[in-house]
C-alpha cells in the first residue's frame, strides 16, 4: 500500500481502533542515526531492522527476552533432519488488505536471496507451498538453528510486490538504493503501518486495527527521529520533545539519574565493537605501490598487541562495558569464554613483531570509523590510532556519519575499519557468514578452508557438546590467524520520560513499539 493512500486511511483506522483512540497518545523516539529504508529485505542495520519489525513480521519472532514465539507460522514440525513443516496462520491480511498465504512466504525466501540479509535463508535448499496455509522448507543439511535464522526473514506480499515491479533489491550505496518503491513504501502484516516516511527527518506510524495479535501498548501514533547530535537528544528528552532517546551519553549518565520524570533502562547487549582488517587486498591504500603490511599475521598481532582495551573500557567508555576477546557476547550459542581472553596489551612486544615483519619503522594506515552509530564510537576510534602510534605505526583517522560509512566499507574503500556486530541468529554461524566467510560484511575478503570448513560442521551439528568442541577449534584458528581485533561489548541505555509506563529492554538491542506500553493521559 502506497504512503499517499495510507495517509488517507489513517482517520478511519484509528476511529476503529476504539481503545486506542480514548487514549490518544502519540510515542517519539530518537537515536543517532536514521534507518536506511524500509525495503524488509535491504540493508542488515539493527536500527533499520527495528523499524521492520514493527511493519513486517516473520514466521517466528524474537521476544524481548531473546526467547522464540509463533508469529505469521502457528506452530510447526520437523519430519526429518531436513524438513520443516509450517502451518500459516489464519485470517491474517497485509496492512493492504491482500490476504497472507503460503505463496507470500515462498516469494519472500527468492527475494531475500539477493541482498544482506540472504544470510536468513542461507541454509535453505528449497521452499514450497503445500497448501494456502502450509509451507515447506529443505534445508541444505540438518539445520538446528533455521528458526533462530527466520526471526530476521521479513514476509512481503506476492501481489503487492509483484503489481509494483518491485522484486529486485536495492542495497544502500547502490544507485537509486533510497528511492526503490519498497524502500518508500511498506504493507506488512506487522503491528504498525507506515502513513509518512522522510529521510534524515521522520517516520511515521500508527496501529494496525487488524493485527491478529493483542495490542496494549496505547499508541495512537509513533514519531522516530535520527537526531545525530547526542546533546540535542538529551535536550529534547528534557524538553518531553521525546518519550525516548537512545544511546545516553555516558557523561550525562549521572545527570540524567537524577532528573525528574526521566529514568534511565539499561543493560547488557549482544554486540560486540571490533577493528577489522583487509589481509587480502595485495597493495596498501595508505602506501599506494607498497605490500599491503595486514597480510602478515605479525602486523595483525602487533596492532593488537598495541591496543590498551582496558584503559578505552575505564576512561572512554567509563567502566560500563565489557572487553572481549572474540567477535561475539556470551549470549550467542557457539561463545567459548576460554578463547574470550584477550592477547596481553603489549607495546614492546607489538614494536619487536612489527621489525620482526619488516616494519620496524611503521607503515601508513587509515581508520574508518563512524561518528554517530555506537557509543562514543569516535573517541574510541581516536584512542586506537593514538595507540598505533605510540607503537610506531602512522595511523590516522577518517571519522564520518554512519550512512556514508556503510557506503565506502560496501565499496571496499576501507582497509582497516571499526564496526560493531550483533548475530541476527544469536548463533556462531552468523558471524562465521557474514564476518569471516562469504556474507556482504565481509569487507576485508578473509578466506580461510579450515574456518570455512569448522563453520560448515557447526551448522550442521545439533546444539551441545559435539558443537561446542567444533565451537573452540573455529575461535582457535581465529585467535591463530587474528582477522579483526574484537574490542568490546557494549551496553544500551536507553533514558525513558514519564509518559511510558513500560519499557522493556531488548537482547538484541532494538526498539519494538509491541514492548512499549505508554501511561494512560
Amino acid at each position: 500500500m502506497k504512503l499517499t493512500a495510507l495517509r488517507g486511511a489513517l482517520a478511519a483506522a484509528l476511529l476503529a481502533g476504539s481503545a486506542l483512540a480514548a487514549a490518544a497518545t502519540t510515542f517519539t523516539w530518537a537515536t543517532a542515526n536514521d534507518i536506511l529504508g524500509l525495503d524488509p529485505h535491504a540493508n542488515n542495520h539493527g536500527v533499520t531492522n527495528a523499524m521492520k519489525s514493527n511493519v513486517y513480521e516473520p514466521l517466528v519472532r524474537r521476544d524481548a527476552d531473546g526467547s522464540l514465539s509463533p508469529a505469521l507460522a502457528e506452530r510447526w514440525e520437523t519430519p526429518s533432519p531436513t524438513l520443516w513443516r509450517f502451518h500459516l496462520r489464519r485470517n491474517v491480511r497485509f496492512h493492504g488488505g491482500e490476504p497472507f498465504t503460503a505463496a507470500d512466504v515462498v516469494h519472500s525466501v527468492e527475494r531475500v536471496r539477493q541482498n544482506d540479509m540472504a544470510y536468513t535463508a542461507q541454509s535453505i535448499a528449497a521452499v514450497r507451498a503445500v497448501d494456502d496455509h502450509t509451507v515447506e522448507i529443505e534445508t541444505r543439511g540438518p539445520n538446528p538453528v533455521l528458526l533462530q535464522d527466520l526471526t530476521l526473514l521479513f514476509i512481503t506480499s506476492k501481489p503487492w510486490i509483484e503489481a509494483n515491479n518491485a522484486f529486485s533489491v536495492a542495497r544502500a550505496g547502490q544507485p537509486g538504493a533510497t528511492t526503490t518503491f519498497v524502500q518508500l513504501n511498506a504493507n506488512g502484516t506487522g503491528a504498525f503501518r507506515v502513513v509518512e516516511r522522510a529521510a534524515d527527518e521522520r517516520t511515521v506510524l500508527v496501529p494496525n486495527p487488524n493485527w491478529w495479535d493483542r495490542a496494549d501498548h496505547g499508541i495512537t501514533r509513533a514519531v522516530f527521529r535520527p537526531v545525530a547530535s547526542a546533546p540535542t537528544r538529551v535536550a529534547a528528552l528534557l524538553s518531553r520533545e521525546l518519550d525516548v532517546m537512545y544511546h545516553v551519553p555516558l557523561q550525562d549518565v549521572p545527570r540524567l539519574q537524577n532528573q525528574q520524570g526521566v529514568r534511565l533502562v539499561q543493560g547488557p547487549t549482544a554486540r560486540t565493537i571490533y577493528l577489522a582488517m583487509d589481509v587480502t587486498r595485495p597493495e596498501s591504500i595508505d602506501q599506494p605501490g607498497t605490500p599491503n603490511p595486514m597480510r602478515d599475521v605479525r602486523v595483525r598481532r602487533a596492532m593488537y598487541q598495541a591496543i590498551d582495551m582496558e584503559t578505552i573500557r575505564r576512561v572512554v567508555l567509563r567502566n560500563s562495558t565489557t572487553a572481549s576477546g572474540l567477535p561475539i557476547a556470551p549470549a550467542i550459542v557457539g561463545f567459548d569464554a576460554q578463547s574470550n581472553e584477550r592477547l596481553p596489551f603489549n607495546v614492546e612486544e607489538a614494536r619487536r613483531l612489527l621489525t620482526e615483519a619488516g616494519h620496524p619503522n611503521g607503515f601508513r594506515v587509515t581508520l574508518g570509523c563512524p561518528n554517530n552509530r555506537y557509543i562514543n564510537d569516535e573517541a574510541i576510534c581516536q584512542s586506537v590510532v593514538a595507540m598505533l602510534q605510540r607503537a610506531g605505526i602512522q595511523a590516522r583517522l577518517d571519522a564520518m556519519p554512519f550512512g556514508r560509512f556503510l557506503q565506502r566499507g560496501a565499496n571496499n574503500e576501507f582497509q582497516f575499519w571499526m564496526l560493531g556486530w550483533t548475530p541476527g541468529n544469536f548463533d556462531i554461524t552468523n558471524p562465521a557468514r557474514e564476518l569471516l566467510g562469504e556474507g556482504s560484511f565481509n569487507w576485508g575478503k578473509f578466506n580461510d578452508p579450515q574456518m570455512n570448513e569448522l563453520a560448515t560442521r557447526i551448522g550442521n551439528t545439533a546444539i551441545g557438546p559435539e558443537r561446542d568442541a567444533l565451537a573452540r577449534q573455529y575461535w582457535a584458528r581465529f585467535r591463530e590467524l587474528l582477522p579483526m581485533i574484537p574490542l568490546h561489548q557494549e551496553p544500551q541505555i536507553f533514558g525513558v520520560r514519564d509518559t511510558v509506563q513500560d519499557f522493556t529492554l531488548r537482547v538484541n538491542e532494538d526498539l519494538e513499539l509491541r514492548n512499549v506500553r505508554m501511561r494512560a493521559r
